[in-house]
């Protein structure tokens, strides 16, 4: 599970399919994630202290993380994502980049380079 909090993403299957949002959550015991205006629901709420009027509330509900892409602002695209180690040890995020010839690999940080310049 390589999308993390804060990664803007695109919806690739469902009700809400091609929208592009932020990640609020990722429930990565569940495997699903909480995006930010993709599959609301309405929760039916009682009156009380704390919502004197009642009604129905609108809120996101969890979405599986296998109908979710990572959003590429370098190629505006959605993309996958991959991890590889670098020569200090530690590891970074890649994202797939479609390329002319063939597929090119660009690490997350080149990517937010490339679309700032």
């Amino acid at each position: 599970m390589l999308i993390k909090t804060g990664d803007t993403v695109e919806v690739i299957a469902g009700a809400d399919k091609g929208k592009q949002s932020r990640v609020i959550e990722v429930l990565r015991a569940d495997g699903k994630a909480l995006v930010e205006g993709v599959a609301k629901v309405y929760k039916h709420v009682r009156r009380s202290q704390k919502h004197p009027q009642g009604g129905r509330l609108s809120k996101e509900a969890p979405i599986q993380l296998s109908n979710l892409a990572y959003f590429c602002r370098a190629c505006s695209k959605a993309t996958r994502l991959g991890s590889r180690f670098k020569d200090d040890g530690s590891t970074e995020r890649t994202a797939a980049v479609a390329g002319e010839a063939g597929e090119k690999r660009v690490t997350e940080t080149e990517a937010f380079c490339l679309s700032a310049g």
